[in-house]
């Protein structure tokens, strides 16, 4: 059975991977034997910190840097990563931004930001790098959802329409390219400690009320993904198609 989830041979693009849950996600999938090619609008070339513990595990690790805001840079990355990478057989969907303001004060430039990285960048990136994926009838896709792709959040109203809309997306690829040998999911995380929520784990009123709704009783960690994510892009799962998985501590439960 363990054999299922070895990933040895497999190469993983990981779209935000320098920190938080897509460092822990290329970190797990290269403990499960995959090389990983790294992306993220900062990622340093050579010497970041995934880099150092994707090698660490013995695996290689390709380091990209793109502005998943400008369209044309993603189109222009997806060549490149093709013509360098031409065998990705699994690809993480991490990238993403979120932007805090009440409706009456969420601009159009901050909307516009959202939708575009979160949403339009994964559905090119999905669609150019998914197209070499149907040729082979093989590949594993997993999108980051989030707890907002069912519930509205507060003060987030870009973020909850494109993390609603990376729900759809998820099961609208499956439903096309599951005949087709490739598996397209999604991972919703819950409140995790990461740099998208500081601000609310800074804030003691929202903190508290949010602890206190999460019958785990914490945060949870970037390593909280590592199973999951393996899961997901390993043999494990080959009968699962648009399914979003929930890593929340028992939020959606309750």
């Amino acid at each position: 059975m363990l054999n299922k989830f070895d990933l040895t041979g497999k190469t993983a693009l990981v779209t935000g991977c320098k920190r938080g849950i897509g460092r822990g996600m290329a970190q797990a999938l290269a403990d499960a034997g995959a090389d990983i090619v790294g992306v993220s609008a900062s990622l340093e070339p050579s010497g970041s910190a995934v880099e150092e513990a994707v090698i660490g595990l013995g695996r290689n690790f390709a380091a990209y840097q793109c502005d998943f805001s400008n369209r044309q840079n993603v189109r222009e990355f997806a060549s490149t990563v093709l013509a360098e990478h031409p065998d990705i057989d699994i690809l993480i969907n991490n990238a993403g931004t979120i932007r805090r303001a009440p409706a009456v004060d969420h601009d159009d430039d901050l909307w516009d930001e959202v939708i575009e990285v979160n949403l339009s960048a994964q559905f090119v990136l999905t669609r150019e790098i998914g197209r070499t994926m149907v040729a082979r009838r093989s590949g594993k896709i997993i999108f980051t959802a989030s707890l907002l792709t069912f519930q509205g959040g507060i003060t987030v109203p870009g973020y909850s329409a494109s993390k609603g809309g990376i729900g759809q997306l998820t099961m609208a690829f499956a439903n096309e390219w599951a005949a087709k040998g490739v598996n397209v999911n999604a991972i919703a995380p819950g409140y995790i400690d990461t740099d998208n929520t500081e601000a609310l784990r800074n804030d003691p009123d929202r903190s508290r009320a949010i602890l206190e709704r999460i019958p785990a009783g914490r945060w949870g960690t970037p390593d909280d993904f590592a199973g999951p994510v393996v899961f997901l892009a390993s043999n494990a799962s080959d009968y699962m198609h648009g399914s979003i998985v929930t890593v929340d501590g028992g939020w959606m439960g309750r």
